[in-house]
């Protein structure tokens, strides 16, 4: 595992992001574990967040594309980081661009935020985690009405690893129905591949219980 997924693993427990215990997540699961990138709260945090991203994303598609977009809200943040931290490890300067809830018609007006797509621009939409493939697919649309670009990727912070709407993970649908590539920073077997039984500050964080507990939740939704 490359060194910085396990920085960013325990990163996301140092803020809080990923968590352990009893959740349920927007589609009704019962879950051990939980990601909620709405932790992030500081400046240092989220150029560090940015950092991460930057990584997956040359990582996979390297720096030949024009646009990172974030949907609306979570994403808003996730694609100036991003696009800033690309900017320092990289020298690249890749456009920003992001989605209103509502169309504004004064001033700055129309639905979109940052950069305005053209025709021919290369897309790579980044996300904090997904489930089902929802904002995916209320993006596209959005993506196709403004011009005739071509979305070659999505990066998201946590791969779950878990079924979307049939039988196979939520990315893998969305790389059969989008016809893009998809990432993580880190999937979920990477997490317990480097927390369980693996002392961080003085604590196990994924101790024997925890680990079957997973192990249960990825036999009933897993993939």
């Amino acid at each position: 595992m490359e060194q910085y997924k396990k920085e960013f693993i325990e990163f996301m427990v140092d803020c809080g992001v990923l968590r352990f215990g009893d959740f349920t997540t927007k589609s009704g699961r019962k879950t051990p574990f939980f990601v909620n990138t709405g932790y992030y709260r500081t400046g240092s945090q989220l150029r560090r967040l940015g950092e991460y991203y930057a990584k997956a994303v040359n990582d996979k598609y390297g720096l030949d594309f024009d646009v990172l977009f974030g949907p609306a809200y979570k994403g808003i943040p996730l694609s100036v980081a991003t696009a800033m931290a690309i900017s320092e490890l990289y020298q690249k300067d890749i456009r920003y661009c992001s989605n209103r809830k509502e169309v504004k018609d004064h001033g700055d007006t129309g639905i979109l935020l940052g950069s305005p797509l053209t025709d021919g621009d290369r897309v790579i939409i980044i996300e904090d985690v997904t489930t089902a493939g929802t904002s995916v697919e209320e993006t596209m649309p959005i993506l196709k009405a403004q011009a005739n670009v071509k979305t070659i990727g999505l990066v998201v912070s946590v791969d779950r690893m878990e079924r979307g709407q049939g039988s196979k993970s939520a990315l893998s649908e969305i790389e059969d129905t989008y016809h893009i590539a998809t990432t993580a920073i880190v999937t979920m077997e990477e997490v317990v591949e480097h927390l369980y039984n693996n002392p961080y500050n003085g604590k196990i964080v994924i101790d024997n219980t925890l680990k079957a507990a997973i192990d249960a939740y990825y036999e009933k939704y897993g993939v």
